[in-house]
């Protein structure tokens, strides 16, 4: 079964850190751009990372920038969520997911673009 496997969530104090991989299981996703998304409750799933099929362009939601970074680990096959800076706002389960498309030229934000969903890791961030 292909999936993606998410971890590295947890509780942390506002302006703590976490590290969040991205782990594939069945398949590699060495061709597909790579996203990171999260949802709050009530809230609907947002974008908050990508990362192209290389490795060498990312992009981050105006409201992680300065503070998250996205990476991929190419000797474990893995994409890392880099959290800095926490803030309570940042509360949510955490997915990472890939773009349907191989080789897409660009990384696109839209979560319905993106497939083989993870189940996700919960961040809390207490103030």
């Amino acid at each position: 079964q292909v999936r993606l496997v998410e971890s590295g969530g947890g509780l942390v104090q506002a302006g703590g850190s976490l590290r969040l991989s991205c782990t594939p299981s069945g398949r590699t996703f060495s061709s597909s751009n790579m996203g990171w998304f999260r949802q709050a409750p009530g809230k609907e799933r947002e974008f908050v990372a990508g990362i192209n099929y290389h490795g060498d362009t990312t992009t981050l939601t105006d409201s992680v920038k300065g503070r998250f970074t996205i990476s991929k680990d190419r000797s474990e096959n893995t994409v890392i969520l880099t959290m800095n800076s926490l803030e309570p706002e940042d509360t949510a389960v955490y997915y990472c997911a890939a773009d349907k498309i191989p080789y897409r030229r660009v990384i696109i934000r839209d979560p319905g673009q993106y497939e083989y969903w993870g189940r996700g890791t919960q961040v809390t961030v207490s103030s």
